[in-house]
């Protein structure tokens, strides 16, 4: 697929006519009452968005309702949501696999519907699937944790395009960023696209799954879909949930995404601690605390002390010792630190790994990008250019890297504006 400038054609799409929600939905803030994700807003009305139609359901155990039912097993249930196929992405449909893995094509044995294997599947595959398995209208329901490099945007997005081709409606069942409203983090650059980035966002969206539905829908899919977007998108919002909420406010029952995002502070750290993940450091996964302990085998106290003493927003580091069981330095001692949430609030998680990877360079000679080809691509794909490496590279400080991609943000933070939901943080 040939890529392009984020702004190029931007002033006619943001003028085109966009499949909205209900005006009755839209904008929606109550103040008090307890919040409502979609699927339960969807559900109390007896399902009957979906009623007539072959469904096909994109999901994973985050696709609850208040009572830790799934949807896909209380739609079967119930008889009357005829479910032909559902749509398993990264970690799988029932969550059984790890980082990197999915579920094969297999029959779920408790409903006994054909569950499919969508974990890195394109459009091209995506339509495949839909015409086999009759599929009229798409569902998407899971729990997104705000960062561009958390992959089921992106199977969305590749659904969102195939659903187009073939002609189906796509329904988003809405919920939270457990992380909150605020955008945060440099932009994807064109020539940085992955798996882990398919189109130009910045790091720390700020935005709900059923939000960015409707910014792909107007600005992405007439590029990648020859020119059309989809006919019928629906999303069913949350009730009663504001941009400024975090996870934590909601009172809502917190379901691991992945195996390595146990709690919501987990989500509120990963869209800076994941760039350890470009690094030879462990980010923490095998252990307890994943994206909270992050440490390498020659790593001491002198780095706990220097990011104390920067009295960074929202954060202390502690001095930690930790042997992961899996990924990098699996089963070798490592000295680091742990982060630890002091005000959830202040965190600016970008901002403090760049802190963090600044002082880890100038402290210790054994910092290295993890092993690849070429050295340091893996850090230029999470960080959307070459610009962090380049700058960390060359000496910057952390407050010159932060301020680099200031300009993005606001930029992004007023693009934006027009596709949101929820009021609340709009910065």
């Amino acid at each position: 697929m040939k890529r392009r400038s984020l702004l190029a054609g931007a002033g006619a799409l943001a003028a085109a006519p966009l499949i909205d929600v209900p005006a009755a939905h839209a904008g929606q803030t109550p103040s008090k009452g307890r919040t409502m994700v979609g699927a339960e807003v969807l559900a109390a009305d007896d399902w009957q968005a979906l009623a007539g139609q072959k469904v096909g359901v994109i999901s994973n155990p985050t696709g609850i309702l208040p009572d830790l039912s799934h949807i896909v097993d209380t739609m079967h249930a119930s008889g009357k949501v005829n479910i032909v196929a559902v749509f398993g992405p990264e970690h799988g449909f029932r969550g059984t696999a790890q980082a990197g893995g999915s579920e094969q094509d297999h029959i779920d044995p408790r409903t006994g519907i054909m569950v499919y294997d969508a974990y890195g599947a394109n459009a091209d595959k995506l339509v495949s699937l839909y015409t086999k398995s009759g599929v009229e209208t798409v569902v998407f329901d899971i729990q997104d944790v705000g960062a561009r490099f958390y992959t089921y945007i992106w199977t969305m997005y590749e659904a969102m395009i195939a659903a187009v081709r073939t002609g189906a409606r796509f329904v988003v069942l809405d919920r939270p960023n457990p992380v909150g409203g605020y955008a945060r983090g440099p932009m994807l650059k064109p020539g940085y696209t992955s798996g882990v980035g398919k189109e130009e966002i910045i790091q720390q969206h700020g935005m709900t799954v059923g939000e960015l539905a409707r910014l792909f829908n107007a600005e992405y899919l007439p590029l990648d879909a020859n020119g059309a977007r989809l006919t019928d998108l629906q999303v069913i919002p949350v009730k009663n949930w504001k941009r400024d909420e975090l996870y934590d406010d909601t009172g809502l029952t917190w379901v691991m995404p992945s195996p390595n995002m146990p709690t919501p502070d987990t989500a509120l750290l990963y869209p800076g601690m994941c760039l350890f993940e470009a690094t030879n450091f462990s980010e923490g996964r095998g252990t307890t605390r994943p994206f909270e302990l992050i440490g390498a085998p020659y790593i001491d106290y002198k780095w706990a002390e220097a990011l104390q003493a920067k009295n960074i927003p929202g954060v202390d580091f502690r001095e930690a010792y930790f042997t992961p069981f899996i990924s990098k330095n699996a089963n070798v001692l490592c000295g680091g630190v742990q982060v630890q949430i002091t005000d959830p609030h202040k965190v600016e998680a970008i901002t403090a790994a760049t802190h963090m990877i600044v002082e880890a360079r100038r402290l210790y000679p054994g910092f290295a990008w993890r092993a690849e080809n070429p050295p340091g691509r893996w850090i230029d794909l999470l960080t959307g250019s070459d610009r962090f490496r380049t700058m960390l590279e060359a000496g910057a400080t952390a407050e010159e890297i932060v301020a680099a991609w200031k300009s993005e943000t606001d930029a992004w933070t007023a693009r934006r504006a027009k596709y949101l939901l929820y009021k609340g943080a709009h910065r």
